[in-house]
């Protein structure tokens, strides 16, 4: 099982060059979770990607899903449409598909780093600017929209990690 054996992201004082420090948060969670990932990841074999134990969401979904929406709320927050690919990517993350362990982390993680590198495209001043989510037009802002790609990714990152123990624990 995945051990911590170093201090969390946020208690190390680091800050990314160039990122409104209202986002430090948002993006101190993406590197925590990135890291997790890839420690509890380590090792993971391939069969079992796509088992779903009592029903959950797989690990290879989690890993599709994190990818997929990351960019899909960073798109929305620079305060564009989804474009066809997206909403096809989105429409696609629930089916099995025949990728390596290897190469969905390794989407998931550069989902992840191209989020914080789109954070720093927005300047403390437009964080509290309006943006609408969906068809729906859903309100929300930019700073909203960050703070839940982060969030959002910490809570597929925690279901990730009861997932694999459950599987593990049956093979």
């Amino acid at each position: 099982m995945f051990m911590k054996t170093q201090t969390e992201v946020w208690l190390r004082g680091e800050k990314i060059p160039g990122l409104a420090l209202q986002l430090q948060p948002a993006a101190d969670a993406l590197l925590q979770a990135k890291e997790e990932l890839q420690g509890l990841l380590n090792g993971f074999p391939d069969a079992l990607l796509w088992e779903r134990p009592a029903g959950v969401a797989s690990v290879g979904f989690h890993l599709k899903h994190i990818a997929g929406f990351l960019d899909r709320l960073l798109t929305y927050a620079e305060g564009n449409a989804l474009t066809k690919q997206q909403l096809e990517t989105l429409k696609s993350e629930i089916a099995v598909q025949p990728l390596s362990l290897k190469q969905l982390l390794e989407n998931a993680v550069a989902a992840i780093d191209q989020t914080i590198s789109r954070y720093k495209n927005f300047p403390e001043a437009v964080l509290t600017e309006a943006r609408k989510v969906g068809r729906a037009g859903l309100p929300s802002t930019v700073i909203g929209l960050c703070f839940h790609a982060a969030e959002h990714t910490m809570r597929h990152t925690g279901q990730l990690l009861v997932t694999t123990a459950v599987l593990k624990g049956r093979s």
